[in-house]
Parts: structure tokens; sequence; C-alpha cells
């Protein structure tokens, strides 16, 4: 294929993991620097990282997001343009936070837990001194502290008392609405990552910067050198030490075991008689749990039920394996449409990203006092190893378009530095 390079050849660029950061370093890359040789190394057989369509049988064109799946501030998202750009259709039906369908009862008690719902965010939005995590600012005794805890470790990926408050406030993924790609999230990404000259299943073991003139790059497949080099791994890979830094960078690696993955899985669910529900409509499992899943009915009129899970649930699911998953599904389920729906359903596709061996987790979240770590994670070494990925972006980390974001940041940083060393 393209780029395919073999043992000991110089590359200007090498960039390490081909998800959203990855790819859109390489395309920025080429288009500002067309001299340059780049080289994409994926440890996967698959471009796109945490973004991953799968096929639903039967619709030739709705994919099923197992990963990212929503445009998230989609009017300035870089990714709403490039699905056009590419011939992605994108659906621009409303999320369910945003004025889309709800399964919902308007009566005393869903107020009281609107109601409660919105003070606490205020509380979170308002907080000021010292950081804190989550759980500090529940409201003690507060009856609807279940679904409040259950929202939260939709957001982070973990419970509340593992997550900063002041990582929560600088949170800021542009303006709304939140749109959906027909085709997938994850078809998107790897579309436009094709024209980069990429090497699949090549995990990198060892980067050795002590040569002035390069880097070089250790693999399971050979050694080759670059003038720079882009990391966009996850942080549960940096911080585990999956890639050897020679001399060591602790610094990097601290900052990675302090914003670490969360997990939030995907189970999707076929549905026999798809009319048995309704289209695009959102429901919580439970309204007085924590441990529960939030359901998207039919998305984008498809015959199948989004299941979504975060947190130490889905954690344990994962463990548990997808006929666990089913049956905390098929029970919640049940709870609002009768225990017949159980014979409605069966397992179409399924996420396990705790499991990924690659990636480790779904999308990163800041311990208390380590929101400023995404700073020293992204900062550049000596002018040759660079950093990206959405665990960088200060306001729009656990997002595709906050890893686009630092991925051409980075590009731009690369092509600087090569620059000047010319």
């Amino acid at each position: 294929m393209p780029g395919d390079n073999g043992k000991g050849v110089e590359q200007d660029v090498v960039i390490i993991g081909a998800g959203a950061a990855g790819i859109a370093a390489a395309r920025h890359l080429q288009a500002i620097r067309p001299d340059l040789s780049i080289l994409l190394l994926e440890a996967g057989d698959r471009l796109g990282g945490r973004a991953w369509s799968v096929a639903l049988p039967g619709a030739s064109d709705i994919a099923l997001d197992l990963g990212c799946g929503w445009l998230h501030g989609a009017r300035t998202n870089a990714w709403t343009g490039l699905a056009d750009a590419v011939g992605l259709t994108v659906d621009r039906t409303p999320a369910p936070w945003s004025g889309g369908r709800r399964l919902q009862r308007d009566d005393a008690e869903t107020q009281a837990a609107q109601q409660a719902i919105a003070a606490y965010f205020e509380r979170l939005d308002s907080h000021e001194g010292d950081d804190t995590n989550l759980a500090a600012m529940l409201e003690p005794g507060n009856s609807w502290n279940g679904q409040i805890r259950a929202i939260g470790t939709y957001i982070t990926g973990a419970e509340l008392e593992r997550s900063s408050v002041v990582d929560y406030t600088r949170y800021d993924p542009g303006p709304g609405p939140d749109w959906r790609v027909r085709e997938g999230y994850g078809t998107l990404i790897s579309l436009y990552g094709r024209p980069v000259p990429a090497r699949l299943s090549v995990e990198v073991t060892r980067l050795n910067h002590r040569p002035a003139c390069c880097v070089g790059v250790e693999t399971n497949q050979g050694g080759l050198s670059a003038r720079a080099v882009l990391v966009t791994v996850s942080t549960n890979v940096l911080a585990t030490g999956r890639i050897v830094f020679d001399p060591p960078l602790p610094e990097k690696v601290e900052a990675a075991a302090r914003l670490p993955l969360g997990l939030a899985d995907k189970l999707f669910l076929r549905l026999a008689h798809p009319e048995a529900l309704p289209a695009d409509t959102h429901m919580l499992g439970s309204v007085s749990r924590a441990a529960t899943g939030t359901y998207q009915l039919r998305p984008l009129g498809a015959p199948v039920v989004e299941a979504y899970f975060a947190g130490d649930l889905a954690r344990d699911l994962e463990r548990e394996g997808k006929e666990a998953a089913l049956a905390f599904a098929g029970d919640e389920l049940a709870a609002e449409f009768g225990a017949d729906i159980r014979k409605q359903l069966s397992v179409a596709a399924i996420s396990a990203w705790a499991a990924a061996p690659h990636i480790g987790g779904s999308y990163s979240y800041a311990e208390p006092g380590a929101s400023d770590l995404r700073e020293v994670l992204t900062a550049p070494h000596d002018g040759r190893i660079f950093f990206a990925g959405e665990a960088c972006s200060r306001a729009c980390y656990s997002t595709a378009h906050g890893a686009y974001e630092t991925g051409v940041a980075a590009a731009d940083l690369i092509a600087g530095s090569l620059s000047r060393k010319a």
C-alpha cells in the first residue's frame, strides 16, 4: 500500500495512532506541507480509533456507531463540513437533550427531577475556589441524586467521585445543535483518512529521542526514523507505558495517568417488529438509580435500540459479556414497555472499549486537581515529539472534533519546527 515503508526508512513525520487526531494532523500536513513524507502507524486493524461504525444488515444507508456518534457543536464542528465533502449525510434530527423526542411524562415528579438536575449543574457552573470532585456538589439526601449520578457517568465515563469540577466547567464543545452522520461518524473519519499513507497492525513500542538528528521509532514490525513524531494514542496507553520514551518523559506519563479514560459502552438491540417502539425517541432506564442505561429508541428510524452504559455499570457489563448486557437492557425496557418486549430483542452489535487492546477506554476525564495537566500533556518536547488527541483539548476533550482541532494545531507546530530545521 502507499507509504508501506520498511525497516530503517526515514520519514519526515511519523504519526502514531489513526484516530481523529492523527488523521486530522496527517491531512492538514498534506495540505500545508506537500513536500513532507508522512507515515501513519496504527496498532489496530482499521482507521478511526474510537470512531468505529459497523453496518446494519438490511439498511445500506445507516451504520451503527460503536464509538462517538454525535457531532457535538455541529455548526462549528469541523467534521460536519467534512461529512459533506466526502459525500456523507448529516442528519439534523435534534438530540434528546436539545429538543429531541423523549419518552417522559410531564408530571410533578418529572418536573421535580428536572429542577434538581438543573440546580446541580448550576452549582457546578458557579463553583469557585479549589477544585473538588463532582460528587461533592450533590445536595445531601436529595432523592434525585441517583439520576444525577447516572447523567454524570454519561458525561465523564466515570463515577462523580473521580471527576474534576474545574475540568467540567471548562468543557465547551461549541454551540449546538448536536447532529449525526447517517452513514456513521466512524465511517466519516475513516474515509477522511484514506488518502494518508498508513500501516495498520503496527504497534509502536519505543521512541528513542537521544540522537540529535531524528527520533528512532521501534515497532513490532521493525524500526524506522523520523524528523518529528506525533503521538496521538489514548491516555491509558501512555499511562501504562505501552510506548517507552528514551530518555523518559515522566511528566507526560503522569499527566496521562491523571487524565484517564472513562468508559462508555454501547449495545445495539435489533427489534423483530420495529413498530413496537417510537422512532428516534430517548428514554432513561431508571429515574432513581445511578447504575442505569440510557436508550435511544430506533435511532434514525433504524430497527434497533441503542443502549448506552457508562462508568462502573459499563465496566461490570463488559466484564460479564453480551448476554448480561442484553438481560440488563431487557429488564429496563420491559419495565417501560412490558415483558413481551424482551421477545423482540436480539444483539445486533456491542462495544467493549475497556478491553480494546490499543485503547483501553472511551474518553478522558480529569481527576480533581488535574485539569491543567491537559496543557502539560499537549506541550511538544524538544521540537521533535508532539502530542494530540481529545485529552489534549482544554474545552472539547472527549469529542472527535476536539481531537481534530488538536491534531491540526500539532500539525502546524510540526510544520513550523521542520521549516526552522531545514
